[in-house]
């Protein structure tokens, strides 16, 4: 099969967050690992150039975490391949305290549960919100779980974290299960669902002219922390989260739609959304049994 053309491009869930909070006037800090190859080069040229403040340990002799990334130019939907060395595990020792306590808020993944579970009890100690995207059910999570404040996951993890693929009815036990103060995931052109222990908050997708959809729930997750940290109301932050992921995916790339905050909002003015997924008044319903 012919491909048309190929890009190298910066990624991860994280350090593309980063990058947009960045972007947006936040001051944001990276922590992470690297090989010693041009995967890493790249990776630290990028991140400094977006402003990002970046701890980035090296590892000798090893290569990067990398993915090839195959895009649909029909839809902008695409198939990842991976690959990341278990040299680049980082333990929690490799961790400063003050690169977390210093902050307004904590982003983590799902790599390195060790290290993110004592980054997020850190910055539960410190009265600091953490956050959360994960994607799969990575080893000793349920550690992380336990001080994560916003999880707002992948659609397939709650069902793999609780056995229920009911959404209705696996938020709300991860919620009870580990005292999140939200459980959600994402839903992808569905848009996003969230259960905040007493109700439901549904916000469905905007329309857009998707390129590549690399990266939108990296954009998701930054566009939620910065949502939060202007303390704005969960429905807006909703939104406003869906509006920025679904606009990064009109370019190539994780990080190639990354729009300012003006045009992020007058998509939510003036643009139009997806068929919703869920009915108000079954969420309605499901809340109050």
């Amino acid at each position: 099969m012919e491909f048309i053309s190929a890009e190298v491009l910066p990624g991860g869930q994280v350090a593309s967050a980063l990058t947009a909070c960045q972007h947006w006037g936040l001051k944001t800090r990276y922590v992470g690992k690297v090989g010693d190859d041009a995967a890493a080069d790249l990776q630290r040229r990028e991140l400094a150039q977006a402003g990002v403040e970046a701890h980035l340990l090296s590892v000798p002799g090893c290569c990067s975490q990398v993915a090839f990334i195959l895009v649909d130019q029909s839809c902008g939907e695409r198939t990842i391949l991976w690959k990341r060395d278990p040299r680049l595990t980082q333990p929690p020792e490799e961790l400063e305290r003050e690169w977390i306590v210093r902050a307004r808020a904590l982003l983590v993944d799902g790599h390195d549960t060790a290290a993110a579970a004592t980054a997020a009890r850190w910055a539960r100690e410190a009265g600091i919100p953490v956050t959360a995207d994960i994607d799969n059910l990575y080893s000793g999570v349920e550690a992380l779980l336990e001080n994560v404040d916003y999880l707002v996951a992948s659609r397939d993890f709650p069902a793999r974290l609780t056995g229920d693929e009911n959404l209705l009815q696996s938020l709300p036990l991860i919620h009870r299960r580990y005292g999140c103060r939200v459980a959600g995931a994402t839903l992808g052109p569905e848009g996003v669902l969230v259960w905040d222990g007493v109700r439901f908050h549904y916000a469905a997708a905007y329309k857009v002219n998707a390129v590549d959809t690399t990266g939108a729930g990296d954009i998701f997750h930054g566009a939620f922390v910065y949502a939060l940290l202007q303390e704005w109301p969960l429905g807006r932050a909703l939104d406003f989260s869906c509006a920025a992921a679904g606009l990064n995916c009109t370019a190539l790339g994780a990080r190639g739609g990354i729009r300012p905050l003006t045009e992020i909002e007058q998509l939510m003015c003036e643009g139009s959304r997806h068929a919703p997924a869920y009915d108000q008044k079954v969420l309605g319903r499901s809340a109050a049994s």
